[in-house]
């Protein structure tokens, strides 16, 4: 059964900008996360980050998800293994 999904960049029709209002700069980050995991993009990308860059982006994404989400969360929504 597939887990993971993408639905929210398939319907979105804002103004994908930051700094308009709370509402806007939160659907844009979930359009551009989404847009930023599609397969396709991450096989060119992935390979033409440094070391360094991947390193960071792993930093940055797990001290997200400790400050902002709980163990069960990381599992239910995240990892989906449970």
């Amino acid at each position: 059964m597939k887990k993971d999904t993408h639905n929210f960049v398939q319907k979105y029709q804002g103004l994908g900008a930051l700094g308009f209002d709370r509402a806007t700069d939160e659907e844009t980050i979930m359009f551009y996360l989404q847009k930023f995991s599609e397969d396709s993009f991450l096989k060119t990308l992935v390979p033409r980050l440094s070391d360094q860059e991947l390193e960071e982006i792993y930093l940055f994404i797990n001290n997200k998800l400790k400050q902002h989400i709980s163990e069960d969360e990381y599992h239910d929504l995240f990892l989906k293994d449970r």
